[in-house]
């Protein structure tokens, strides 16, 4: 059996260099670092989980930027979510995610998270759209940000469409098992758009500087305050052209109760420029505390096999092995198959005699009815595992059948997430891939690091290549085993 292929390398291009910044990467990189040189002007107490930075041109924002890129100097995240709003195409109550596995900058590729965005793609309001998987500035002016400050990381870049109430619950919900310590998540957005250029004159006169001012702290004191309802009600009062306003409430029904959020920096292009009969205001604030825990999804259905179907199966394996032995012995009738036997399911037959392997062969996706899957794979960890001859007659009353029904796969952020002696675990790395079920490591003996190391070596790679870098995902599994009196012995 080999675990699923890693997707086919597609690199997207960003095109903003030259237009949002200088297209000398040499350049770019030293003024990106005297501006991160400068001193933060706010140090939150407490490691930051999140940030919500502005995505204009660099000669605008980036100083504004550096107030929360200076906070991740010296922090290292797996994973950096990038949440930006849709300024080209019209996307109600949707969010679109490219399917690529890098992006290339100014500054070298980054690697996608092409397992968490598989994942949210099987959720109702995430998809795909290859009209929009690259050119969406208001994610990508972030990425050679993040890279000066992060160097490695997984991305996943997500384009918010305009939103309903419900449709802001819905992505927070859909986001939430990608939180955890190693995920760093980013907002992109500007804040008010003032002027005939975009259609929004509130006000006007000798005090727009400071009524500009005054609006968008008002905004953000409701940000402050994870107050939600709060913000959109604001924004739908005022009519305040924030751009990733959506963007913005679905990091707000993200947060947890111990979260705090904190203004780093504030600024307008009509202060840079002194032009203040079009102007965007631009700020960067940084959320402390650690994301709120995610309930562990509901087992899968297939693990919840009542005692008569857990029987059936396993007579269905053992009357399936003996009859390709013993074709002249007539089997006992077949009992009749639940709908729980018909769903799909993941499914490892495993056999062993005396106490060691003797054919182990199964599938990890839900591809075909429980029942089926267990069958085929019968024939297969009997007859075909071609670490073994095929089972002979002779030994058969010895041998001991073991069948494992296996929960859909999900990705993990860390390595450290997997549990010893629940999970299986899946390795891809470098186009290479193995798989452990949840029995091995404890029946082995080995602790999570050296489990890892046996699944890299399995995976035909270096013992430590785990730790540079891997991509895991697990799985849980319903052991099934033959009672004495069913065996053949």
């Amino acid at each position: 059996m080999s675990p699923r292929n890693p997707p086919a390398r597609r690199v997207l291009q960003s095109q903003l260099a030259g237009a949002w910044f200088t297209a000398d990467p040499v350049r770019l990189r030293l003024e990106l670092e005297e501006v991160l040189s400068a001193p933060p002007k706010t140090l939150p107490p407490g490691p930051v989980s999140a940030l919500i930075l502005p995505h204009a041109g660099y000669a605008y924002c980036a100083p504004v930027a550096a107030g929360g890129l200076q906070l991740l100097r010296g922090r290292s995240f797996r994973r950096v979510l990038v949440l930006g709003p849709s300024h080209r195409a019209y996307l109600p109550d949707r969010a679109v995610l490219p399917k690529a596995t890098h992006f290339q900058t100014i500054f070298g590729e980054i690697p996608l998270d092409t397992g968490a965005l598989d994942a949210l793609r099987l959720v109702p309001g995430f998809g795909s759209d290859p009209k929009l998987d690259s050119g969406e500035h208001s994610v990508e002016i972030l990425f050679p940000l993040l890279q000066m400050v992060l160097k490695e990381f997984l991305l996943v870049p997500v384009v918010i469409g305009q939103l309903s109430d419900a449709a802001v619950q819905a992505l927070a919900q859909g986001l939430r098992p990608l939180l955890n310590p190693d995920t760093l998540v980013v907002v992109s957005s500007d804040f008010t758009h003032y002027g005939p250029r975009f259609d929004y004159l509130p006000f006007t006169g000798p005090d727009v500087p400071r009524q500009i001012e005054e609006l968008d702290r008002g905004a953000f004191e409701f940000i402050r305050r994870k107050d939600l309802a709060g913000f959109r009600n604001s924004v739908r009062q005022t009519g305040a052209t924030i751009c990733g306003r959506d963007a913005i409430s679905v990091l707000l029904a993200m947060l947890g109760g111990e979260q705090q959020i904190h203004l780093l920096r504030y600024d307008t292009s009509g202060h840079r420029t002194g032009d203040w009969e079009n102007t965007v205001s631009y700020l960067s604030a940084a959320v402390t505390g650690p994301w709120p825990a995610v309930a562990a999804p509901e087992p899968s259905a297939a693990l919840c096999l009542s005692e008569a179907d857990r029987r059936t199966l396993l007579q269905r394996v053992r009357q399936t092995i003996e009859a390709r032995l013993f074709s002249s012995r007539a089997g006992a009738p077949a009992a009749p198959l639940s709908p729980a036997l018909l769903q799909p399911a993941g499914v490892f037959v495993t056999l062993q005699r005396r106490g060691r392997l003797r054919g182990c062969i199964g599938e990890i996706e839900a591809r075909r009815p429980l029942v089926e899957a267990a069958v085929a794979h019968a024939i297969h960890a009997a007859f075909e595992d071609p670490r073994f001859p095929p089972v002979s007659p002779r030994e058969w009353p010895e041998v001991e059948i073991e069948v494992s029904v296996l929960s859909p796969p999900r990705s993990v952020a860390s390595w450290k997430e997997i549990e010893i002696g629940r999970h299986g675990v899946l390795l891809f790395k470098q186009g290479r891939s193995a798989v452990f079920l949840p029995q091995v490591a404890p029946e082995q003996g080995w602790d999570l690091p050296e489990t890892l190391r046996q699944l890299s070596r399995k995976a035909g790679l270096p013992s430590d290549a785990w730790e540079q870098g891997a991509d895991f995902e697990v799985f849980e599994a319903l052991l099934l085993h033959e009672a004495p009196d069913e065996t053949g012995g």
